[in-house]
């Protein structure tokens, strides 16, 4: 049966399984989306049986595909790892390093600055603050906010860079609301908060504590944030170093609960194996150099996303 699979079939298979979306996988497999609805097709064909049901919405798989999907899964990635690593024997790094990021400046300095000191690396790069758990799948690396406790997965998360956080709020809305002391107090007052990133609502504290706060204003965007709580729309959780200066000039006022916020972490994200790819352990490492060297860049960069 094998002699009569051509590897690209279920390469194409599997994207598509994945994505559930013709047109994403051809994306994902820089291939035309005829070919990998071709590929999909004749392997249905030799197989005769269905792997994927389409209709005009959606895409939903067979219980031929899932079965199928998660016995190769394991074998293509086998296969993947072990041409990494033979290609690993060269005199440079080379590759292709698939990458989900935040569209931040720093960032983009970083990657373009690592693809000219490795020019055998192939670039693919996303740009999504918040990218779903299905779409992970194909990537070697996410790189993504977070506060407190990471939900289980099986990435292996690495720490780049940690912002403490304060609650902060305009003389103007304190002028109509009383000074919260505590989180139950923080439950009646309008809050400013992220629409999807950072899991959203509720907000979190240290020492596993949440709460589920009133807002009307739900923004991705830590400038936006501060610029709504400058005018006194909402009390917020920011960096403590993007406000300080407004906290200084008593433009904004510091909140004093029982309790602190967790702080704003830039995580990176990578398959849960032993050890990380050569690509991803020499990016890491170059990350992590480039975030000492912009330091002095981190007002910027923590505003960009809250």
């Amino acid at each position: 049966m094998i002699e009569k699979v051509e590897l690209q079939w279920l390469l194409s298979f599997q994207a598509v399984y994945e994505q559930l979306s013709f047109k994403r996988a051809a994306e994902q497999l820089q291939l035309p989306t005829s070919n990998v609805s071709r590929h999909v097709a004749l392997l249905e064909q030799q197989l005769n049986l269905r792997l994927l049901e389409r209709t005009t919405r959606k895409m939903i798989a067979t219980a031929a595909g899932k079965q199928l999907y998660q016995s190769i899964t394991p074998l293509t990635q086998a296969m993947n790892d072990a041409l990494e690593e033979v290609s690993l024997q060269g005199d440079a790094l080379s590759g292709h390093l698939k990458i989900i990021m935040p569209d931040l400046p720093f960032l983009a300095e970083i990657i373009a600055d690592y693809c000219r000191r490795y020019p055998q690396i192939q670039l693919s790069c996303d740009t999504q603050l918040n990218p779903t758990e299905g779409l992970l799948d194909g990537f070697d690396l996410v790189l993504r906010f977070g506060r407190g406790p990471l939900e289980d997965s099986g990435w292996v998360a690495k720490e780049i860079l940690r912002w403490p956080s304060c609650i902060v709020a305009a003389p103007q809305l304190l002028e109509q609301h009383s000074m919260p002391r505590s989180l139950h107090d923080l439950g009646k007052v309008p809050c400013i908060t992220s629409l999807s990133v950072l899991q959203g609502m509720p907000w979190r504290f240290k020492g596993d504590q949440t709460l589920q706060v009133q807002s009307g204003y739900r923004v991705n965007s830590g400038h936006m944030a501060k610029a709504a709580a400058l005018k006194g729309l909402g009390f917020a959780i920011l960096p403590r170093h993007a406000c300080q200066a407004d906290i200084d000039s008593e433009a904004l006022i510091e909140i004093d609960l029982n309790c602190e916020p967790e702080d704003l972490v830039l995580y990176a994200f990578y398959s849960g194996r032993k050890y990380p790819l050569e690509k991803v352990k020499v990016f890491l490492e170059h990350l992590q150099s480039g975030m000492i060297e912009l330091n002095e860049e981190a007002d910027r960069v923590a505003l960009s996303i809250d």
